[in-house]
């Protein structure tokens, strides 16, 4: 079986770190996913919480992931309709060669959820967790 690399988008960095009981803290449990990051999301995730713990909690989080490298836009399929703040975390999760792109966001990535887009699978953080039930299994 494939190793699972999926692709964190601020809101699961930030919705993990905002409580300390929050469920999303259970992907960083999922054995056999090698989760991804980058610093365009991780910076978002931590200019969005507004308390010291919880950049804490985001902190300890991000020590547990692979931060990857930004990519330039042009890895994007060409016409993508994606709005500007998106793209360069769809161009970092396709530069990571990541296998989902696990997201909250509905409003932008809604349209692609439950889809690939260039060989990655966009799914809610429900979604992800529910496919560790499956082929991966918690740590």
């Amino acid at each position: 079986m494939k190793r699972a690399r999926p692709f964190l988008d601020a809101n699961v960095l930030f919705s993990a770190a905002w409580s300390e009981t929050s469920r999303l803290k259970l992907l960083w449990q999922i054995e056999g996913a090698d989760l991804l990051a980058s610093e365009y999301v991780i910076e978002e995730a931590r200019r969005n919480l507004e308390t010291a713990e919880a950049r804490q909690r985001l902190q300890g989080l991000v020590q547990r992931l692979r931060v990857v490298p930004e990519q330039l836009e042009t890895i994007l399929p060409a016409g993508l309709a994606l709005r500007e703040k998106d793209r360069p975390v769809l161009a970092a999760a396709l530069g990571a060669r990541a296998t989902h792109l696990v997201t909250g966001d509905r409003r932008d990535f809604g349209p692609f959820l439950g889809k690939t887009v260039a060989g990655v699978l966009v799914l809610t953080p429900a979604e992800f967790l529910a496919l560790g039930r499956a082929p991966f299994r918690r740590r």
